[in-house]
């Protein structure tokens, strides 16, 4: 696995546009997402780390969430976004 970026706690409006740029700089590898420390996940940064996921995928490396916090999981899911299969391209842990 390549480099690791650790999430902030809060993942709100205010985050997304800081999160997008950290994604495209780390673009062109596989890259791990440390999501342990997320207290709470928006709507916004969902869609930023859904349309990371495709890229990732798109671009044939591998893009993982892992570990997760609690809070992400269940915010996660409560958005209803499609699950994210461990150890596939574009798909965390």
């Amino acid at each position: 696995m390549g480099p690791v970026l650790a999430l902030p706690a809060v993942l709100d409006i205010q985050a997304a546009e800081a999160l997008r740029v950290q994604l495209l700089d780390a673009r062109g590898g596989s890259l791990a997402l440390d999501g342990s420390s997320v207290e709470r996940l928006g709507g916004l940064c969902l869609q930023v780390l859904l349309s990371a996921r495709q890229t990732w995928a798109a671009d044939g490396h591998s893009l993982v969430v892992s570990p997760v916090s609690g809070a992400f999981t269940d915010q996660w899911n409560a958005f209803g976004a499609p699950a994210w299969a461990a150890g596939q391209p574009g798909d965390p842990a």
